[in-house]
């Protein structure tokens, strides 16, 4: 069955974040955040891919993320310049459908915002640089296309434009909050502007939290049933907590990139978004950013009932702390159980810590070229 079809049947499970973890485990250059690894490091891919696929995700992303040729040449002076946008595609491709193969998961390919579109050289321009990415999926034979992490309605719609020419289902999703993109334009009617420029999957992913990306969701979906729209509904948030930022999301936090440890979602809460988000209606979840394994597996036992099956890696574990039984420490064994965990709120562990932060709310990135210089 097609993307379309799945979702016609129940749930579909994404992947989570790839870009953060890969950096984490010193494959990805914090900053630009371009995926050469795909070329230089494909054994690091593959294993994530592999993890997440045993975790319970049904689709295996391409790692494309700002693969764009105008976003690569912003890599700094390393061998990883050697390489162009279809060198990183086509690697990237062959890898996800490599690994997808091994579990009958779906390939879907991703392209994502430009720095041509916030320079301000106009929609031919900027549609010049998706087409050059999807000249690499269609030879590669992709399974769907997903357009994400666009902060502009206007971008995203010249997106889903070019992917609609490669006839494949099209996901389109944002990274922005209720109150819509950076250039004030309602989240309800983003979602309405993507439905009808053709997307047939509309949601959000990144740069908030499960529980942010769900209000999100909630006010997409008014404007789409007013609209009379019926996309099927996706969100792939952060597998951080961020209730204190603000419209730009994550990027305004203290924290971020590099100390954003303390807000990790535990499993659990992931478990609390997975079955808030099926509720609402949405058939496609999976995460982004700071999302690991761990936390698709939560999501994929949540909704085992709803997927059919559970995942390979909760072979391994017990659900709501089941194997806890086994331990040796009394007082432990007593937390083998859901109420435990369901009602338990973690501590930091971090002496004079905040509860949050205070974000730098920079405003809105212009089209400037001083703002633009290392994006």
């Amino acid at each position: 069955m097609n993307i379309l079809e799945r979702l016609e049947n129940g749930l579909v499970i994404g992947d989570g974040g790839f870009v953060f973890s890969l950096e984490k485990r010193g494959y990805v250059k914090a900053g630009p955040w371009t995926p050469e690894a795909t070329v230089e490091h494909p054994e690091a891919v593959r294993q994530l891919h592999r993890e997440f696929l045993r975790a319970g995700s049904d689709v295996m992303q391409t790692f494309t993320f700002y693969a764009s040729e105008d976003k690569l040449q912003n890599r700094g002076n390393d061998a990883a310049k050697n390489y162009g946008v279809r060198d990183i595609n086509d690697a990237a491709c062959k890898l996800a459908k490599e690994v997808a193969n091994e579990g009958n998961g779906l390939v879907a390919g991703g392209v994502c915002q430009t720095p041509t579109y916030l320079s301000g050289l106009g929609k031919t321009k900027v549609q010049e640089e998706f087409h050059k990415q999807t000249e690499v999926f269609k030879a590669n034979g992709v399974d769907f296309m997903i357009a994400e992490y666009f902060e502009h309605v206007e971008e995203i719609v010249w997106a889903i434009e070019i992917l609609k020419k490669m006839n494949v289902p099209v996901a389109a999703n944002m990274c922005i909050n209720s109150e819509g993109d950076l250039h004030g334009t309602d989240a309800g009617e983003c979602a309405v502007k993507m439905a009808n420029a053709g997307a047939d999957i509309v949601g959000v992913n990144c740069h908030f939290d499960p529980f942010v990306s769900l209000q999100t969701i909630s006010t997409m979906k008014v404007a789409l049933d007013n609209a009379g729209l019926t996309p099927f509904l996706m969100c792939q948030p952060l597998g951080y907590l961020t209730p204190d930022v603000e419209k730009q999301g994550f990027i305004d936090l203290p924290e971020f990139p590099f100390s954003l440890e303390p807000r990790v979602c535990t499993r659990w809460e992931m478990q609390k978004f997975a079955r808030q988000a099926w509720e609402l209606g949405v058939r496609y979840i999976g995460g982004c950013c700071g999302t690991e394994p761990y936390h698709i597996r939560a999501i994929a036992e949540e909704l085992s009932k709803e997927h059919g099956r559970m995942p390979l890696g909760s072979e391994k574990h017990g659900s709501w702390g089941a194997d806890l039984k086994m331990h040796t420490k009394p007082w432990v064994r007593k937390r083998a159980n859901r109420e435990y965990w369901e009602n338990l709120t973690p501590a930091t562990g971090r002496p004079e810590s905040p509860s949050c932060s205070c974000p730098e709310n920079w405003g809105v990135t212009a089209g400037s070229k001083e703002l633009l210089q290392d994006f």
